[in-house]
Order: structure tokens, then C-alpha cells, then sequence
């Protein structure tokens, strides 16, 4: 069986539509959806209602948590131009939505580790962000994915843990050979958080991302996938829609602005 994994599609369509022609050439017999599905300042509610007329198994990221459960007052801007655009119908959609999913198995699915939306699995945030060098995150060493992991799966022959959430593609095998795989972001490529520290992500080109895996008699094989399409249009729409440095992720794959500095 051939998978698709995609995930923090972050209501960019444009991306969303070439990776899902990009899986329809792969011969992929199953797709993913590994959550962030709408939030952002793009196409929220078109986002939404193209993925549920296809329905994806599909769980939930913490930009869903928080869009339905936070109070207008207190949700970010990202969030909140998603809440204000979705429509009724959608928002029962997300809500149906698991937190995490065993695909079947071998293959559980996760946002970002399999007991937290939150906290990165396959990398860690560090305290020393300097604009001149360090982006204050790092790759998550094996004993710290393998705490994070917990016992999911643990095993179980040939198992393998999807997730997402960092936006950065990767793959770590852990000791007791569970293989987990973040396959990286459809929609957006970069940006700025500082939370718990600031930290920066950045894939250093503006192609929508997910992974293909298939078994082997020698285990699953990953193969990252990165697909151009029209970022320009979605930069503008970005721009449009007040956040010039959702803008300059989407056109360069790096943080331009960060969102604060852009007054988001």
C-alpha cells in the first residue's frame, strides 16, 4: 500500500490542489491528513470544503483545537480570520475530527506527538535564537522523539508514526525501530513562533511538501516530495488579507517579517 501523507495545508488551496494532482500521478492508494487544515489567511472555507467532498481520514491539529474553542478576544490572528470565514457546516466537520488516528496496524497518525498537539516530535526548540545564526530549533536527538513517542506502537513489526505540526520534513528511526515521519508542510513553508522559546522554521523555498511511503521487504520506504506551484497568487492573497509576513513565507520559503513585526 502506497500513502500519502500531507499535512499543515494551512487553508492554502492553490498548494493543496498541486499536491493532490502530484499524489494522483504517484499511484498513492491512500491519502493522510495530518491536521492545521484551515488556519491562516488564505482560503479557509474553500480549503475545507474541498477536502470534505474528497473525505481523507483526517485528524485534527491544534490550529483546529483552538479556532473552535478559544474566545474571539484571545485568538490569534491566524486563527481568528479562519473563524470568521467558515461556514457552520465546516466547523462540524473539524469538530467530528480526531486527535489522533491509527491508520491501521503499522501506522498512527498524530499532529504533533501522540499525547500533545503541541509540542514538537522530531525537533526541539532551544533558547539560543540569534537573527545572525541560530534559529533556535534543532533536531529532536533519538531519546528525546523516543520519550515523546511514548508507547505507541511500540512493538509492533514495521511501525510507523506520522506527524506533523513543525512544518519541517523528516524522518528518524528509533532505537526499538519505530520510523517516524513528518512529511513537512503543503501550505506553508515558513515561519516564526515563541513558543517556548523564539525560534524560526524555514525550508528555504516556497514548494508545497508531503511524503510517499510504501512497505519494503526491508522496511518503509519515504520518499519527500516537494511540488511548485502558483505561491504568488498565494502571497497576494496573504498580503490582501493584512499579513505581509505570511507573504514572504510563502514567496521565499523563509521569515521575512515576523508576525508580530508585521502587526498581525
Amino acid at each position: 500500500m502506497r500513502i500519502a501523507a500531507v499535512s499543515d495545508i494551512h487553508g492554502n488551496l492553490p498548494a493543496l490542489e498541486a499536491v493532490l494532482a502530484d499524489i494522483a500521478r504517484s499511484g498513492a492508494d491512500r491519502t493522510v491528513n495530518l491536521g492545521d487544515i484551515v488556519s491562516g489567511p488564505l482560503w479557509p472555507a474553500a480549503t475545507a470544503r474541498r477536502l470534505m467532498a474528497l473525505g481523507l481520514p483526517t485528524i485534527r491539529g491544534n490550529h483546529e483545537r483552538q479556532l473552535l474553542t478559544q474566545a474571539a478576544e484571545v485568538m490569534s490572528a491566524t486563527d481568528a480570520h479562519a473563524a470568521r470565514e467558515l461556514e457552520p457546516a465546516q466547523r462540524d466537520w473539524l469538530r467530528s475530527l480526531p486527535a489522533t488516528l491509527p491508520l491501521d496496524a503499522q501506522v498512527f497518525c498524530c499532529h504533533g506527538t501522540p499525547h500533545s498537539d503541541l509540542q514538537y516530535f522530531l525537533h526541539t526548540v532551544t533558547p539560543g535564537y540569534d537573527p545572525r545564526g541560530d534559529r533556535g530549533v534543532r533536531p529532536a536527538t533519538p531519546a528525546e522523539a523516543t520519550q515523546r513517542a511514548g508507547d505507541t506502537q511500540r512493538g509492533v513489526a514495521g511501525a510507523l508514526l506520522l506527524c506533523g505540526h513543525t512544518h519541517l520534513p523528516a524522518v528518524l528511526r528509533l532505537a526499538d525501530g519505530r520510523l517516524v515521519v513528518n512529511p513537512g508542510s503543503v501550505g506553508l513553508p515558513a515561519y516564526d513562533d515563541v513558543h517556548p522559546h523564539p525560534h524560526v522554521v524555514e525550508n528555504g523555498s516556497p514548494h508545497a511538501r508531503y511524503a510517499l511511503l510504501w512497505p519494503t521487504a526491508a522496511g518503509w520506504q519515504v520518499e519527500q516530495r516537494c511540488v511548485p506551484y502558483d505561491h504568488e497568487a498565494a502571497a497576494r492573497q496573504a498580503e490582501a488579507n493584512g499579513r505581509p509576513d505570511w507573504a514572504d513565507a510563502l514567496r521565499t520559503g523563509l521569515v521575512g517579517r515576523w508576525e508580530a513585526d508585521a502587526g498581525a
